[in-house]
């Protein structure tokens, strides 16, 4: 067979099975930001690379599989992550399909998988799926050292490549953890998205994002402007592929230069900055804003803050560099259930305070609630709705409480036999079959139930339709009731 492309990276996604009917209009297309960063590194090291957006592209598996018997790549690698850090875990059920549509018609093609989930479960991916390969950490460093290798057969060259699980004999092995990239060398590294391969016409802003435009969501894009947190909630997972709490920041200087291209070349407007906690580290958040706001970009931001890291002096900067949405991770009423959580050490005042300074600056706020944190029971969970309708932020996202690998949540729920989803893609919060967590208190029914009805409550609230039609208009108001007419079929409802 003819020599090929060196690398074929895959981004797998199946909004249909993880969003319902919700996929059709409501939710957003995003650009896998990890597969376009590798994608770029492979290219940077004079690799011929090709990128394949499956969600985007509209692909099915098979000719996902087609596609790479044609292009003849010395691998694929398919990139596992998603459009938050626990959504990785929701595109392994395509992930798996994917490289078992290789095995069976391409068995010459070495796959790899990269991505939160399979480095927070390196060994069980290995052993559960028709990979050759399992990337257990951020990925570059692997990706090099496996493409430098002219025969992927030799274990002798395997057992050099760092960060890799492979079979020996039919048995998992694992070379040595891989180093994660300094910060100090991610703009050499790292530096940039693959733009030039995705299909950029495709990819469309969340709903609520483009309230003051509902009809433009696109042109979108997403960006890091930095890697990892350095928090330790129990319920998150984003750590997985860097070994433990940290974060590393692009430089802005850099950063900018990829709002240029975005703006200039794609004519972007609506953009998410992915950054698992963007607003923190002060003299990085106001340089970046200086310098967007010195080219006089019409951007639409939105961005993830803390209750606890929001200050002053960000708002004004904020604001003025197009940042109209910050997230914050509200999660419950309960002091006592945060704490459970580890999320943070601040109390209802404190937030009642944040939210208003945010909203009195011009910028609308994504609250993200949580029903089903271990020490919840119906009361707390009702306080913390009754918290959600008496802050009637723009935008409120319910969550039920997941174990996502990677986090301690899925730590514990494996300790105390917990039940679990059956399929990798019913750990979206929205799928037919998702299993929440019980609590100390509550069945897993139960909770999912709350989360689903709250959901409804909040947003056919007159008060939150009135502030609503107020801020943004009959069109969006229209748009809000259209969505909440859409029921999430649940098999474990209670």
């Amino acid at each position: 067979m003819a020599k090929g492309i060196d690398l074929l990276i895959v981004s797998p996604g199946n909004n249909r099975i993880i969003y319902q009917d919700l996929a059709k209009e409501y939710s957003a297309i995003e650009p896998p930001i990890w597969a376009g960063l590798l994608a770029k590194f492979a290219c940077n090291q004079d690799f011929n690379t090709l990128l394949i957006d499956q969600e985007a592209q509209g692909l099915s598996s098979d000719q996902i599989a087609q596609q790479g018997l044609d292009l003849n790549p010395k691998f694929v690698v398919v990139v596992v992550y998603g459009q938050q850090p626990s959504a990785s875990t929701q595109n392994m059920t395509m992930a798996e399909e994917i490289c078992s549509k290789f095995h069976s018609q391409a068995p010459h093609i070495k796959t790899l998988m990269i991505g939160g989930h399979v480095s927070a479960l390196p060994e069980k991916t290995l052993n559960e799926s028709s990979v050759d390969f399992v990337c257990q950490g951020e990925g570059p460093n692997t990706l090099q050292a496996l493409l430098e290798l002219n025969d992927l057969e030799n274990s002798n060259q395997l057992n050099k490549v760092p960060g890799l699980w492979y079979r020996k004999n039919g048995k998992p092995v694992f070379t040595q953890p891989s180093a994660i990239i300094p910060e100090n060398e991610l703009t050499m590294t790292l530096n940039g998205v693959a733009w030039d391969m995705l299909p950029m016409d495709a990819y469309r802003a969340h709903n609520w994002h483009c309230f003051d435009h509902i009809n433009e969501r696109t042109p979108y894009a997403t960006i890091y402007t930095s890697l990892g947190c350095p928090f330790k909630c129990t319920f998150c997972c984003i750590n997985a592929p860097f070994g433990k709490p940290s974060i590393r920041y692009w430089d802005p200087d850099f950063v900018i230069t990829e709002l240029d291209i975005l703006a200039n070349k794609y004519g972007v407007k609506n953009i998410k900055i992915a950054d698992e906690m963007f607003v923190l580290q002060e003299d990085h958040v106001i340089r970046l804003c200086d310098l967007i706001i010195e080219r006089g970009y019409d951007f639409n931001f939105w961005a993830y803050a803390r209750v606890d890291t929001v200050k002053d002096k960000f708002l004004e900067k904020l604001k003025k560099a197009g940042f109209n949405w910050l997230c914050l991770g509200i999660e419950s009423k309960s002091k006592h259930v945060r704490d459970g959580a580890h999320k943070g050490h601040y109390n209802e005042q404190d937030i009642m305070e944040v939210v208003r300074k945010i909203q009195s600056s011009g910028i609308y706020i994504i609250a993200n609630y949580m029903f089903g944190l271990p020490d919840d029971n119906h009361q707390s969970m009702m306080e913390t709705l009754a918290l959600s309708k008496e802050l009637n932020c723009e935008w409120a996202n319910f969550y039920s409480g997941m174990a996502y690998p990677g986090s301690k949540l899925y730590d514990m729920a494996l300790q105390k036999g917990w039940g679990l989803p059956e399929k990798w893609h019913d750990f979206s919060q929205h799928s037919y079959e998702q299993l929440p967590l019980p609590t100390n208190h509550l069945t897993a029914g139960e909770v999912l139930s709350f989360r689903d009805n709250a959901w409804q409550e909040y947003n056919t609230n007159p008060r939150y339709l009135d502030m609503i039609k107020a801020k943004f208009g009959q069109q969006v108001l229209d748009h809000i009731n259209k969505l909440t007419s859409h029921k999430l079929k649940r098999k474990f409802a209670a």
